[in-house]
């Protein structure tokens, strides 16, 4: 059994800074860390592994300071680490994200493909089913339990109000959330071995893709505008006895629409 974590270093969204010109991150000298829905699906890679005795690759595309993030995913416990690596890549939108991935992962043995449902820096929820649709496998999204049979998975994916049991065959591309697990902490002793350990660097030739569909060239979301959203809500003291108090907030969330 393989299982492959597509996984990706984001910026601290606390400390994050906007080129105006042409409206990306600004990453140079922001603290970063792994995306903490990759983490859940580093986790449930690390725990199929435990029961089944899977090999777990961890896949990261993006700049050299990448590897940090790929050092931590080997101290958690993951057997290889790749870097997907090259300047052609800079700029490159959800679509062309996607395809520099898919051509690595075609590479690469696989009958999990497991992935955050979302990144805290973008929040498309776009690779992870793009992926699957050029590697041309089935996809599930937004799932929140995983068992896994011989030949297939059975999860149960998150709706809105409630969830939906799916059976589906390997190989498949599953996209999780955080209800799924609480990640693990890698003992100091493992962090010390993951800094000796090899990881794979893999550029363009590598992957051998067409360099008109990834980068800012393969990139068709042309970003107008971005902003750092600021929170300016303020609470209310409501007081009244239990009972207005429970008519009042009741009213206040239906003016808003919550309910």
């Amino acid at each position: 059994m393989n299982i492959i974590v597509c996984m990706k270093q984001v910026p601290d969204t606390s400390k994050v800074k906007i080129d105006q010109k042409n409206g990306i991150i600004i990453r140079k000298g922001i603290p970063a860390v792994i995306n903490p829905y990759d983490k859940n699906a580093l986790e449930e890679a690390l725990v199929l592994k435990e029961k089944i005795g899977a090999n777990v690759i961890a896949i990261t595309m993006g700049p050299a300071q990448s590897e940090i993030a790929l050092r931590e995913a080997l101290a958690m416990g993951v057997d290889e680490a790749v870097l997907i690596s090259d300047k052609t890549f800079i700029g490159s939108d959800t679509l062309a994200t996607a395809n520099v991935l898919s051509s690595a992962l075609k590479k690469l043995n696989y009958d999990i493909i497991l992935t955050g449902a979302q990144t805290i820096d973008g929040g498309t929820a776009q690779v992870g089913p793009k992926i699957a649709e050029r590697l041309k496998i089935p996809q599930v999204t937004f799932v929140q339990k995983i068992r896994i049979h011989e030949e297939y998975l059975k999860v149960n994916r998150a709706l809105e109000n409630e969830y939906e049991i799916v059976n589906v065959k390997m190989p498949v591309l599953v996209t999780v959330v955080k209800e799924l697990n609480e990640p693990r902490y890698p003992r100091i002793e493992k962090i010390l071995e993951a800094h000796k350990k090899k990881i794979e660097v893999w550029t363009m030739k590598n992957i051998n893709e067409d360099k008109s569909v990834v980068g800012f060239t393969g990139s068709f979301t042309k970003i107008k505008k971005s902003v750092i959203s600021e929170t300016n809500s303020k609470g209310e003291v409501i007081n009244k006895s239990f009972k207005e108090a429970a008519v009042y907030a009741a009213a206040k969330l239906k003016e808003k629409h919550y309910i």
